[in-house]
């Protein structure tokens, strides 16, 4: 088994595991306690200077940050299926799907939430009325972002609108509700969020 994901189900590792379970790869889960400060530790930074997770393994490479690993994992076990090949016309826009999460939507949401003030002309992800418009277009009628195509796309996007809608740092749009509800009736969305669930449990974690 060459591939080891370090996870914590509380952090974004978590929807990595969805990744994994869409390819139909073995891997492995090493829990890092993060509320005990492993990822702080000399050993862990080794790994990812970030202190943070997700980081993955997959042989001798090693890949942080969610999008990347998710670029990464679908080129490398299931090109021309959840990832469009290289000289596929789609690949375009499910790099731009990909990369729109943690560049623009995490962003735009944290500032709204936090009440921060900048020029929309000065930030990747401009006015918030702008991006909330951009993401329904994108979502359109689906099923998926790619029309009837699902993609490692809907992982990455779509696991982090499931994340801002669960705290209310996302408006509630029909479209974007309706998505979330489509990603989790994917059997592996089932079985990932099955997986973090006994995790938490097994390690006595509880949500507040």
């Amino acid at each position: 088994m060459s591939i080891v994901l370090y996870h914590h189900p509380w952090s974004r590792a978590a929807n990595v595991v969805w990744m994994l379970e869409e390819l139909e790869q073995a891997y492995e889960l090493r829990y890092v306690d993060i509320l005990a400060g492993e990822q702080s530790t000399e050993a862990f930074r080794q790994r990812n200077r970030m202190s943070k997770l997700p980081s993955l393994l997959d042989g001798d490479t090693v890949v942080s940050e969610t999008a990347a690993i998710g670029v990464y994992l679908a080129d490398r076990y299931s090109l021309g299926q959840l990832a469009p090949a290289l000289d596929d016309p789609a690949r375009g826009p499910y790099l731009r799907w990909c990369f729109f999460a943690p560049s623009v939507l995490e962003p735009g949401c944290a500032a709204h939430s936090s009440n921060w003030d900048f020029k929309p002309g000065s930030v990747g992800w401009g006015t918030w009325e702008n991006m909330l418009a951009t993401l329904e277009d994108g979502i359109g009628e689906g099923p998926w972002l790619l029309g009837d195509r699902f993609t490692m796309a809907d992982v990455i996007l779509g696991g982090t609108v499931a994340f801002m809608l669960q705290f209310k740092m996302l408006e509630a749009r029909p479209a974007f509700v309706a998505y979330v509800e489509r990603l989790n009736q994917r059997p592996a969305r089932i079985r990932s969020n099955e997986k973090n669930a006994a995790i938490a449990d097994a390690h006595g974690l509880e949500q507040s």
